[in-house]
């Protein structure tokens, strides 16, 4: 075997050409394997074999410098930098992160999770070398998909007046996560159509030089591609046309449902694990599906990851024009979502919590300054979300909690979650977020009544005495067991809070418990630092009211365990009784 020999950059370049391709089936194996037995990103990183041998092969990686956008295709790259038993070795699986990372290996220059990043990046460390006097090349990997965000656009844009060496290496395999949408995709299949030689040429407009390789997923073409621009003294885009998923049948044809994919039967490609419990994103779309028929105003919006409302491809088209996908671009659908609300739509735009980050601008700037009425839903914001650093989801109550005129809430169970979605679909006051909760679906079957449009009015569950506890969202019904292990402890039955709202305070209700309270505890599913309970004990501060605050301390974790982060956190009902029996004493 080649791959075996392999421990850097410097193995490949002994083997001969004629090797190479041997070489991109020996990884696409392992890949295959260790994906069906592990999960990870399938596609991005089955179309890029090819690609990165060559660039190895004929870069000097680290001083030839390798920058990855979002960094979902970097495994063959993990692979030629010293870490193949990683891929080839379970026992090895986990001693990597899905992404670039500068701790791993001196060939990765940054940790890189969300898209349309590489080029910007690679311009400032081309910008250093130029500064510092050194040589060497930079080279940027970004995929069709990312060209739509904002910043790849912005880093093209500043590349042309770079003036010095500069590789832009655009992967295009004609997909995003799904199908690519937007205006430069018509370019870019009008460049693959004429083999680059259209005289429309989005990166010979933006003043970049460019090369075409057709075959993107052949070694040769590569090498001969990369060699051509190698110590090129300007910026130039080499266009690759590759094709994502290749080497396992069911990936090239349903490219959308393999771009990650959890452990499967290699036979079948049928997953191993599979779940038909109820899910948020299921219910988020049967409820936007069944408005949308009642109601032409009604439309959803994602930016790229269709899924995360349950929006499928057969969805989708039932959906017809009610349902915009404006592609990588965070930034455009809170703005688009502003302007449809403005002009009398109802826009539902549905986003990962780890993505929204990307729209702090446009939440605060386009839509809560102009109060349009737009609804975002804001999905795996919790601690049991996504776990990569890039990919953390629980930061978005210092977020977005401190935007004024934007109301956040934070349902408990199913029930709440939908009657606040219909509210906010339907009233015309305000911007409206609502965060998902996260861990296992909660559904009592108990009719909610409650006025949303009513602000900030908490809602006592459980009536009691010198200790309440006030769990938001997800972690009301931790609320509910810590509250059931005080009393055990102490005799004392705490009061029970459910407070709906993340923006604002019940300063009634906050009032009234200091007639008989001496403790209130908060729990949120989120960072504390900005969070939701320092509002409430910054509230309380010139009063006598002890004030516990109960969530996730401000860090970047990185491929954390769920229990261990929460019992470190003191975020267990033992842990909370013991606390709260501790101040009484």
């Amino acid at each position: 075997m080649y791959i075996e020999t392999i421990n850097s950059p410097e193995d490949v370049k002994k083997l001969t050409i004629e090797e190479l391709p041997a070489l991109a089936e020996e990884m696409r194996h392992a890949l295959l394997t260790r994906a069906s037995r592990h999960g990870g990103h399938f596609g991005p990183n089955f179309g890029m074999v090819e690609a990165t041998i060559a660039m190895h092969y004929v870069f000097e990686s680290p001083k030839d410098k390798i920058v990855y956008d979002v960094s979902h295709q970097s495994y063959p790259h993990k692979m030629l930098t010293g870490r193949k038993d990683a891929y080839l070795y379970e026992e090895h699986y986990d001693d990597v992160s899905g992404y670039t990372n500068p701790h791993e290996s001196e060939h990765d220059f940054f940790t890189i999770g969300h898209t349309s990043t590489s080029v910007s990046l690679a311009c400032g460390l081309a910008k250093a070398r130029d500064l510092k006097g050194e040589d060497g090349n930079v080279i940027a990997v970004i995929g069709d998909g990312s060209l739509s965000g904002g910043e790849a656009l912005e880093g093209i844009d500043y590349a042309a007046e770079l003036g010095g060496n500069l590789i832009i290496v655009v992967n295009d395999n004609d997909m995003s996560i799904a199908e690519n949408h937007g205006g430069l995709y018509q370019n870019l299949k009008l460049l693959r159509e004429t083999n680059g030689t259209a005289p429309c040429n989005l990166f010979k407009a933006m003043g970049l030089d460019y090369i075409y390789v057709n075959q993107g997923n052949d070694t040769k073409a590569l090498v001969e591609a990369f060699q051509k621009v190698k110590n090129s003294s300007q910026p130039v885009v080499v266009h690759i046309n590759t094709l994502k998923g290749k080497g396992y049948e069911p990936a090239e044809q349903n490219k959308e449902q393999w771009h990650f994919s959890g452990p499967f039967d290699l036979e079948t490609g049928k997953p191993l694990y599979t779940s038909n419990t109820e899910d948020y994103a299921g219910i988020t779309r049967d409820y936007l599906l069944k408005k949308m028929k009642e109601d032409s105003r009604v439309v959803a919006i994602t930016s790229g990851t269709p899924a995360v409302m349950g929006f499928t491809e057969d969805k989708r088209k039932e959906a017809g024009r009610q349902f915009i996908d404006v592609g990588i671009a965070e930034e455009t659908a809170v703005a688009l979502a502003s302007g449809i609300a403005a002009n009398g739509g109802k826009p539902v735009y549905g986003v990962y919590s780890t993505f929204v980050q990307r729209t702090f601008d446009q939440i605060a700037q386009d839509l809560c300054i102009n109060n349009s009425p737009a609804t975002i839903v804001t999905f795996w914001g919790s601690v049991y979300g996504m776990n990569d650093v890039t990919h953390l989801g629980f930061q978005d109550i210092p977020m977005m909690a401190n935007i004024p005129n934007l109301v956040y809430l934070a349902p408990t169970t199913k029930e709440e979650y939908l009657a606040m979605l219909d509210w906010s679909v339907e009233q015309n006051s305000y911007p409206v977020a609502i965060k998902v909760p996260g861990g296992e679906l909660i559904s009592d079957g108990k009719t909610v009544t409650k006025d949303f449009g009513k602000l900030n009015t908490y809602e006592v569950i459980q009536k009691g005495s010198k200790v309440a506890v006030i769990g938001l969202g997800a972690f009301y019904s931790l609320g509910e067991k810590a509250a059931e292990l005080i009393a055990e402890k102490t005799g004392v039955q705490p009061t029970l809070v459910n407070p709906y709202y993340i923006t604002g305070l019940d300063e009634a209700l906050l009032d009234d418990l200091k007639k008989d309270h001496e403790i209130v505890v908060t729990l949120e599913d989120g960072i504390l630092d900005g969070g939701f309970g320092e509002k409430i004990a910054r509230y309380y501060g010139a009063s006598d009211m002890k004030v516990l605050n109960v969530g996730l301390k401000k860090e970047f974790l990185d491929r954390y365990d769920v229990q261990e982060v929460l019992e470190k956190n003191h975020l267990n009902a033992e842990q909370i009784a013991a606390d709260v029996e501790a101040i009484l004493k």
